[in-house]
């Protein structure tokens, strides 16, 4: 089976649980998902399947946008309510002292282009190791701050302990870590009390598919294969473009072919009829273009 399905993960479930699952529901081995989405949180989480495998690349940078909450008053281990707390809750004689204008200030300082430290508990890799391995050992987990981007950070409402926010992170950004800094910053420490993915590149939770609905249609390839989005609104920064006979048999070929596409877009979609995708091709010159992933 090859496609792309938009799956509403459940929280309890890691990424990679996700895709066992749907392994079983489909019978298709090759499946990876599109951005990995810690246990606790739920939501967006797209995964290719079969032959669309090969397409993974063209989703890396895709932004990943949320709903969630941070809990006040301490810090956790994991920089979210599955860790072990870093020490006794602070709220009860601090939380007076915190207010929502408080939180927002803060805020402002994650928007635009940032560095951030990675959680000590995540799946960056040290030496070939994930640091969560390290973490769970009790070795050094020694990781070096990345470049992420917030356009959006939100913050909705305080009650209590906990504030509500929305955010728009860029690939690669943990949620988690900004909120165990605005716990630093504020003096009370502070951790991810929930997470859901709301959308992840151009997939929003408004297409995303439940298991259990799809285990409802499990052995019914052709109900399975109408779930996932339609290959011709996948990356739509590249055109489609349907190709004849000849071109095609020279694209899936790895010979260049001429396109009847007049745009001036560096890459296409290649499709054989409605919904066949072919494969990707660079613009070589005019209409002549080179096959860069083929599928079929």
């Amino acid at each position: 089976m090859n496609g792309l399905l938009v799956i509403d993960k459940p929280s309890g479930m890691t990424s990679h649980d996700v895709v066992n699952r749907l392994r079983r529901i489909t019978g298709e081995k090759s499946i990876g998902h599109l951005g990995t989405l810690d246990p606790m949180a739920t939501g967006v989480l797209p995964l290719l399947l079969g032959k669309y495998t090969r397409l993974a690349q063209y989703f890396s940078s895709a932004e990943k946008s949320y709903s969630g909450a941070i809990r006040f008053g301490f810090a956790t281990d994991t920089y979210d309510a599955e860790g072990d707390p870093a020490g006794p809750d602070h709220w009860p004689e601090m939380g007076s002292g915190v207010t929502l204008e408080q939180v927002r200030k803060v805020a402002t300082r994650f928007l635009g282009e940032t560095e951030q430290m990675p959680p000590p508990f995540s799946a960056k890799k040290i030496a070939g190791t994930p640091a969560y391995k390290l973490a769970r050992e009790g070795k050094p987990v020694e990781l070096k701050p990345a470049k992420v981007r917030i356009s959006c950070f939100e913050i909705i409402a305080l009650e209590n302990a906990e504030v509500s926010f929305t955010m728009t992170i860029s690939a690669g950004g943990y949620v988690r870590s900004v909120a165990h800094e605005i716990g630093q910053a504020l003096g009370c420490g502070a951790h991810l009390s929930s997470l859901r993915r709301t959308q992840a590149g151009v997939f929003t939770i408004e297409e995303a598919h439940t298991l259990e609905q799809l285990e409802a249609a499990a052995g019914n390839t052709e109900t399975l294969e109408s779930m996932c989005v339609h290959p011709r609104n996948l990356l739509p920064e590249m055109p489609s473009v349907t190709g004849d006979m000849s071109a095609l048999g020279r694209l899936r070929n790895g010979a260049q072919a001429n396109l009847p596409e007049f745009s001036k877009a560096a890459m296409v979609k290649v499709f054989a009829g409605q919904r066949e995708l072919v494969g990707i091709a660079k613009r070589v010159a005019g209409t002549l273009f080179q096959p860069v992933v083929v599928l079929g």
